[in-house]
């Protein structure tokens, strides 16, 4: 992985931790750390001596989305590099969800949109009570197609039309009560809570464990197509590249309300 964007530490027990870093940002994402996610993922899955993994971000935020910067130059890229990023997005959370091997992430401060689909593509999600979640792609007039299907799956049709529709911020006990997160805990205890449940994964069976994950997803229809991919990532290229996707970013980088706003 590319180590000044994303750090990663395999412990003697085979527990690897991906830390999202970019914490002068919130830890948003832009192609580098994207493609930097997915070539990690796809290295570790294959580890053998891997048994599970935990993702964190540096810093204050756990993962604050979209960096607005690369979202506006996203939106001028040439047509097959602009696809390439949007297709690299949804991959990005497909492979943490279809990870073979127990996943954990473990949320503190700002979750907001790509944070979101990360921790809706977990086996197990923890959260301080700081933390504060949002779907916030309408805001600036792009959309979460790349992680609906997994909203879906997580928190249930209803909380992803209402979230995903208004771009609502809510905090960790909305999110608990939802089914985004598992649970609420104190930042003083989260990393014994942590231990408590690696241990608990470690011991279970690594090969009965990736049947049985395996078999949730793919028993249920849950597992994605390459075709259902570009599906998606063409929603998502197409909205990012149009004129409102443009001036949403343009009035975010401004702090000024978007010109569709009527208040």
């Amino acid at each position: 992985m590319t180590q000044s964007i994303v750090l990663l530490d395999i412990d003697p027990r085979g527990v690897a931790t991906v830390t999202l870093n970019r914490p002068e940002i919130g830890n948003a994402y832009n192609l580098e750390m994207l493609e930097a996610v997915v070539g990690g993922l796809k290295q570790l899955a294959s580890d053998p001596g891997v048994r599970c993994l935990v993702v964190r971000g540096a810093g204050k935020h756990f993962q604050a989305g979209a960096d607005i910067n690369f979202l506006n130059e996203a939106g001028r890229f040439p047509p097959e590099r602009a696809f390439y990023a949007s297709l690299t997005t949804t991959r990005a959370v497909t492979l943490l969800n279809e990870f073979p091997k127990p996943t954990i992430a473990m949320v503190h401060g700002a979750c907001f949109g790509g944070g979101v689909g990360m921790v809706c593509c977990v086996d197990v999600a923890l959260a301080t009570p700081d933390s504060l979640f949002g779907i916030t792609e309408i805001r600036v007039g792009t959309a979460p197609t790349p992680i609906s299907t997994h909203m879906v799956n997580a928190m249930g049709l209803r909380q992803t039309r209402r979230y995903a529709i208004t771009g609502e911020r809510f905090g960790a006990e909305e999110a608990c009560r939802i089914g985004l997160i598992h649970e609420v805990v104190p930042a003083e205890t989260i990393e014994a809570r942590l231990a408590d449940i690696v241990d608990a994964v470690l011991l279970g069976g690594p090969t009965a464990i990736a049947a049985t994950k395996n078999a949730i997803l793919a028993d249920n229809g849950l597992k994605l197509t390459e075709s259902q991919m570009r599906l998606m990532a063409f929603e998502h290229n197409t909205q990012r590249n149009s004129a409102e996707a443009q001036e949403g970013t343009t009035a975010f980088r401004e702090k000024r309300k978007p010109g569709w706003y009527r208040g």
